[in-house]
């Protein structure tokens, strides 16, 4: 029997929130997901003094060549007329399998500008640069997978509109726009909570979850796009 498809959106939604929220309890405070967090705990830990300053600087000019190379791969892998989300999706998965097996090795991190805390927090936000890179050239249409703001921000405006009745809520395209934006903030926040509580029991190891998902997504791409199956919408 044909198994449902699994929107994609839920499973980088759930990925984004674990990642970043176990690279946060584990790396003094590096979020791996997004850039934002990063300039924020970057003025803490100047203020503060408290380790981690060097890698939450690095981590935002690595962040941004990531996404540049898998910008460059995606168009030469296009031009070769390739499909590029398998090949961006497996290369997200060997690094957070390295990002993991760094963490489990080397870890826990006391100090957050530790050599191989350094590694192994920017090989997180190489990974997780895949991702929002991904997202930014295939799907743009759904909500980030990686960052709530204005995410929250839109479905707070949206619900409003639904309750009071506004014309821009009326069609079914805006009714299904407003639920996407609803299961963002579920996968994140599902993601989110489930890392902390992994984490609280086998610290870092708990990324072998994001591994798992990360090659799961990667393995069924590979397939829709060679026909084999439709798990994935």
């Amino acid at each position: 029997m044909r198994m449902p498809a699994i929107p994609l959106a839920v499973l980088l939604g759930f990925n984004g929130g674990f990642v970043d929220t176990a690279g946060f309890l584990g790396l003094q405070g590096l979020f791996t997901s997004h850039v934002t967090g990063n300039f924020v705990t970057l003025g803490a830990s100047l203020v503060l003094g408290t380790s981690g300053v060097l890698t939450k600087m690095l981590a935002i000019p690595v962040f941004i060549t990531a996404v540049a190379l898998t910008r460059f791969a995606g168009n030469r892998l296009a031009d070769r007329g390739r499909a590029s989300m398998p090949a961006l999706f497996s290369a997200q998965a060997v690094l957070l399998g390295v990002f993991f097996l760094l963490a489990v090795t080397f870890g826990p991190f006391a100090n957050g500008d530790a050599p191989m805390a350094m590694l192994a927090g920017l090989t997180g936000v190489s990974a997780m640069a895949i991702q929002n890179a991904v997202q930014r050239m295939h799907l743009a249409s759904d909500p980030p997978s990686t960052i709530l703001t204005g995410t929250t921000t839109q479905f707070a405006i949206d619900l409003m509109d639904l309750i009071t009745g506004r014309p821009s809520m009326a069609s079914a395209d805006a009714r299904r726009h407003f639920m996407a934006f609803f299961r963002a903030i579920i996968c994140f926040g599902s993601g989110s909570m489930l890392a902390a509580a992994s984490f609280y029991f086998v610290g870092l190891a708990c990324l072998i979850v994001a591994v798992a998902v990360a090659s799961f997504v990667a393995i069924l791409k590979a397939r829709e796009v060679s026909g084999e199956t439709g798990m994935l919408m």
